[in-house]
């Protein structure tokens, strides 16, 4: 059987796959690292122009496979362009643009091979793309690798720098584990179900067994496993801290926000579509894992003095209000869904917003960094002003305070369909969590404005890094102003 490819429902991961190649060979003819940077960004523009050619269409799907489990029914499809699928491809390409805009300075100033580097990170986000739109657990499986392999090498890109070499060490091992326990997982359910795609794995679930009831729970709670490493979730999030701070700065934002999205975006789909009459062994155990995160991370966070591992620790904090929706189960899923997509969306404006402050602050010379504790952003707002405001604002929209209320918005709509699914215990904690969350991004504003502690030193952020600090706070406003964009988007496709 020869199979047809609908090429336009893979044109976002096709042009980068191409730009990827594209920007290898030039490199080979040193083109200037600038021009690279923009070739990169522009071949993500051009990604984001084919999604909203394809958000004004209809679904489209393509690898599908004829007939259903009997030999009738609607095909099964691997890959599937629908509305939820483009939201969360426009979230990775607007973030990931952002993200190259971030690197451009830090290409120069650390010494990266721009062409490795540019073509790593599309290769990554190429993964992300296929990940949010995998339909089976093969392809889902491929594409978290495709997205996990090249982060390790954008990780150890400084050669000469020890503890970038150590973070990517730490990254390999803890996926690679992940990876194994995952794909045993995925082995069980189709030992158990004897399919792979997702919309035969739903129905094999409900109607089998009882002696296979145990291997399939197992093999529900591995997947889980798998993609709680992805989005950091305790007891999986050990390599978050230590990988952010050794990364190149532009590189641990990718971690928090392209990376995170798309791994919530493949958790959403298998849960979903995959596994919502195992939803009695699941729901629970995302509760949990849900809690221990957002606490933890909240808890660790209190504890930081710089800047990077603090934002680490509250990456982890926030993957528990992420989570928290879809502990309801198969009750009030669609909302839970709805929930946790729009949280994704607000929270990567704003923390991409503070990730570009911290860098374009940062001011690295031969033998040290500067800005890397918290108490080296002491009278930033003195310095640079404008920095200092946008920082603050991204910090308090993280708090969820007043003027950023997007970050209201975000924990309401996550703390609402928590409370309306029946689990109030976790909606407790998270607001509990909530407050903890308040007292260290305001102290790191409040620092923004008070005298600073040491010798102060010049920075120049540079017009890319301003024009990312730009988008972000613009982005921020609007949201602020009115969220219900994001609300009434998510509400539509999920």
């Amino acid at each position: 059987m020869i199979q047809g490819i609908d090429y336009a429902a893979v044109a976002p991961p096709l042009i980068l796959a191409v730009a990827a190649l594209g920007l290898l060979l030039a490199d080979a003819f040193d083109v200037p690292r600038r021009v690279l940077g923009l070739l990169s960004a522009g071949s993500l523009a051009a990604a984001l122009v084919a999604v909203a050619v394809l958000a004004a269409g209809d679904r489209r799907a393509t690898f599908c496979l004829p007939g259903g489990l009997r030999g009738g029914g609607p095909a099964s499809c691997s890959y599937v362009s629908d509305r939820f699928t483009l939201v969360f491809q426009g979230i990775v390409l607007v973030a990931a643009i952002v993200v190259v805009l971030l690197s451009l300075r830090e290409i120069s100033d650390a010494e990266i091979p721009a062409g490795e580097y540019h073509f790593l990170l599309l290769a990554a986000i190429i993964g992300a793309l296929t990940l949010v739109a995998a339909r089976d657990l093969v392809l889902l499986l491929v594409a978290l690798e495709t997205l996990s392999l090249p982060v390790f090498a954008l990780v150890a890109l400084r050669r000469y720098d020890g503890a970038a070499t150590e973070a990517a060490l730490k990254l390999f091992l803890f996926s690679v584990i992940s990876a194994a326990v995952m794909l045993f997982g995925i082995s069980l359910v189709y030992g158990a179900t004897g399919a792979m795609h997702l919309d035969r794995i739903a129905p094999a679930l409900r109607n089998l067994p009882s002696d296979l009831d145990p291997v399939a729970a197992v093999g529900v709670v591995l997947v889980l496993a798998g993609f709680a490493f992805k989005v950091a979730a305790v007891p999986f999030h050990f390599w978050a801290p230590d990988v952010y701070q050794g990364a190149p700065l532009p590189v641990a934002a990718f971690l928090s926000v392209v990376s995170k999205a798309a791994g919530f975006a493949g958790l959403v789909i298998v849960l979903a579509l995959g596994f919502p009459a195992y939803a009695h062994v699941w729901g629970p155990l995302v509760g949990v894992l849900a809690a221990l995160t957002m606490t933890l991370g909240n808890l660790m966070a209190l504890r930081q003095a710089t800047a990077i591992r603090l934002l680490a620790w509250s990456s982890v904090a926030q993957s528990g209000y992420m989570l928290a929706p879809l502990a309801v189960g198969e009750k009030r899923l669609p909302e839970a869904v709805a929930a946790t997509t729009a949280y994704v969306a607000l929270y990567a404006v704003m923390n991409l917003g503070a990730f570009a402050v911290v860098i374009g602050a940062r001011r690295r010379t031969a033998a040290t960094p500067y800005y890397d504790t918290l108490a080296d952003f002491g009278g930033l707002a003195r310095r640079s002003p404008l920095m200092a405001a946008a920082l603050a604002f991204f910090l308090i929209c993280l708090a969820g305070l007043p003027p950023g209320v997007m970050g209201l918005f975000a924990k309401v709509v996550v703390f609402r369909a928590t409370v309306a699914g029946g689990v109030t215990w976790l909606a407790v904690v998270m607001a509990v969590n909530t407050v903890i969350g308040l007292y260290y991004y305001l102290a790191w504003a409040v620092r923004l404005f008070a005298a600073p502690a040491g010798p102060a030193y010049e920075t120049s952020p540079g017009l890319p890094v301003r024009a990312a600090v730009a988008a972000a706070f613009a982005g921020c406003a609007v949201l602020s102003v009115a969220p219900q964009l994001i609300l009434q988007t998510v509400a539509s496709v999920t």
